[in-house]
């Protein structure tokens, strides 16, 4: 398809008609020879002589020459271009932080895998975890894990096949023997500082209550509603625990509540399926969608025609005059 980048140019083409009709006619002085027998000069000539200016007249084949040269240095002007297909290019209008509590409690093999079999609870949580990255293909994601203190295993990407290796490296106690909940919280708000769009979403996993934050996971929770991130928590521990192996459902909801995120307790693989089914059913694939044409100038070809259209004319024009002398 060819189309005009500026096609109001083309309101040029009736200038030059414009000016030569209501323009005054430029009128240039030249030297004149007084000749006593001028009249036996115009009677043997048999032309008749006439007072005030002589307007030269074109030939057809110059208006021609001079029509078709205007036009095409117009159309050059407009810049016609091909247009190519439509390219669609969508981007991620939401970033995701995944947080994993790598707590010692994660070694338990209390899970149940798909045959009955007991199944060790990090192992399930990632065999779910990966299927769940894959399926937000579009989102931009990142993973902190958490235990004594909070790190950040995978900076946000599009890339989700390089998030599930990074999962896949992580193992129970690699960030320490403690639960950091608040700390994990306040990570993943500044993981979020480096991001463009308006959609945040936190989904939190973990088993155990907190006991070595800096940030308590209350007031973390308060400054990531302020920072318009959404946290979804999922408790996987045991709540009949003790000490540090006692998972706190109540704080895991509140942290969920006050960001305006939903709170989920799973105590198999089946269950924890069914969470993650939940989560991306709640917040369905969201794109930014951009569209345009690449485009190739054509403004080389009016302009190589405009030129050997007036080459063309200039050596007739010679030629002619050529023959006339001769």
């Amino acid at each position: 398809m060819v189309s005009l980048a500026y096609p109001w140019l083309l309101l040029l083409l009736p200038l030059p008609w414009l000016v030569w009709r209501f323009a005054p006619p430029h009128r240039n002085r030249v030297p004149a020879i007084r000749i006593p027998f001028f009249r036996h000069l115009t009677d043997s000539a048999g032309i008749e002589a006439r007072q005030g200016a002589v307007v030269l007249r074109r030939s057809w084949f110059q208006m021609g020459v001079a029509i078709a040269v205007w036009v095409l240095l117009v159309a050059a002007l407009a810049q016609p271009e091909r247009l190519g297909e439509p390219v669609v290019i969508e981007t991620a209008a939401r970033d995701v932080v995944l947080a994993l509590d790598l707590f010692g409690s994660m070694d338990a093999r209390d899970f149940k895998g798909p045959e009955g079999e007991p199944v060790q609870r990090l192992e399930a949580v990632k065999e779910v975890m990966r299927q769940f990255i894959t399926d937000r293909d579009g989102d931009r994601m990142a993973m902190i894990i958490f235990g004594t203190r909070a790190f950040v295993q995978a900076p946000f990407t599009e890339d989700l096949q390089s998030l599930n290796g990074f999962l896949d490296q992580s193992v129970v106690g690699m960030a320490g023997p403690n639960t950091a909940l608040g700390d994990a919280i306040g990570l993943g708000i500044r993981t979020f500082e480096g991001s463009d769009v308006d959609q945040r979403l936190m989904i939190l996993l973990s088993d155990g209550a907190d006991t070595s934050s800096r940030m308590t996971p209350i007031n973390a929770a308060a400054l990531a509603a302020d920072r318009d991130v959404v946290i979804y928590t999922i408790g996987v521990g045991d709540p009949e625990g003790s000490g540090e192996d006692r998972v706190d459902l109540g704080a895991l909801e509140d942290i969920a509540g006050r960001t305006g995120g939903k709170f989920f307790f799973a105590g198999d693989t089946g269950a924890l399926e069914q969470v993650y089914a939940e989560i991306d059913k709640q917040n369905p694939r969201a794109v930014e969608t951009i569209s345009f044409r690449p485009s190739e100038t054509l403004t080389h070809i009016p302009l190589g025609l405009a030129l050997l259209i007036g080459l063309a004319g200039i050596i007739a024009l010679h030629l002619g005059n050529r023959r006339g002398l001769a």
